[in-house]
């Protein structure tokens, strides 16, 4: 099972109305499975802070982050949010440096 899917898998905890999750290891120079972009929707947000949310997310990825998951870009919205706000955040830049354009494209699942 990939990483990407294993993600899914631990995220599915939640009950997402939407899940995207997008491996941008292919944008890093030492990336291999270890930079992510991911949105969840859930009405299990309702109530939390945007801190007490990723905590959550961090606790479900607990094993992945210690396994070589190095980067989490994540967008973390109710269902109400959501459809004022829109699509994922973009990524920032990564500190150990960027793959140039037209190098290995993305990998991206998305669920609704």
């Amino acid at each position: 099972m990939s990483r990407l899917e294993r993600i899914r898998e631990a995220l599915g905890a939640l009950a997402p109305v939407a899940l995207e999750i997008e491996d941008e290891s292919h944008r890093h120079k030492n990336g291999r499975e270890s930079h992510y972009n991911v949105m969840v929707v859930t009405a299990a947000f309702e109530g939390q802070s945007r801190v007490e949310r990723h905590r959550r997310i961090h606790a479900l990825l607990a094993a992945e982050l210690r396994g070589g998951l190095h980067a989490l870009t994540l967008t973390l919205r109710t269902p109400s949010e959501h459809g004022v706000a829109g699509g994922p955040l973009a990524s920032p830049s990564c500190a150990s440096g960027s793959r140039g354009p037209g190098e290995a494209g993305p990998t991206r699942q998305s669920s609704t």
